[in-house]
């Protein structure tokens, strides 16, 4: 049964270590990507996206053109919509950035974060069960190169909360989808 990368409307047959990477070195093989593919990717409205811009949850487009990390953003923040809070979202991402205005000080970058957590996925977490999840977070994150003491564990924590408002988002959709059939 076909499956779709987190955040997007891009069907896959099984997601895999280093699929993501794939996938984004040939959305982005020639450069950046228009508004409207965003959408259709994402299965977001534009104004949604345009909205985000104009609030600073994603930098603006150059040239009309959104990049890798603009798209990873995006992907990211639709993933956890479902399940999280907007203000726990634009926490997690200052987690993740730090101080906007510098680059240097952030903990990973936005499509590696996404491309971690792909791969942890792929790691095929069978359960809930909390010592599977940080396993696999742990999997994800073997060769991160930490700048800041205890960024490894950061981006581990960071990616289990994901994981879990992935899934949230995940069973709230079953649950509606029988729910529907009761009618």
């Amino acid at each position: 049964m076909p499956k779709t990368f987190p955040g997007t409307t891009i069907e896959v047959t099984k997601i895999e270590k280093g699929s993501s990477r794939v996938l984004f070195d040939g959305i982005f093989a020639a450069g950046g990507i228009t508004l409207s593919q965003v959408a259709v990717m994402t299965g977001l409205e534009p104004y949604m996206i345009q909205n985000w811009v104009k609030r600073g949850f994603v930098s603006s487009p150059v040239k009309r053109l959104y990049s890798k990390q603009q798209f990873a953003r995006i992907i990211i923040i639709n993933m956890l919509k479902e399940s999280l809070q907007l203000e726990h979202i634009c926490e997690l991402i200052r987690e993740i950035e730090g101080v906007i205005s510098d680059p240097d000080d952030d903990l990973i970058c936005d499509s590696e974060l996404y491309h971690r957590y792909v791969d942890m996925l792929s790691e095929g977490i069978s359960s809930l069960n909390d010592s599977e999840v940080s396993s696999a977070a742990e999997h994800a994150t073997a060769d991160f190169v930490q700048k800041q003491p205890s960024g490894k564990r950061r981006l581990e924590r960071i990616l289990q909360v994901m994981f879990y408002a992935h899934v949230a988002a995940d069973m709230r959709r079953k649950a509606e989808e029988i729910f529907s059939t009761l009618k």
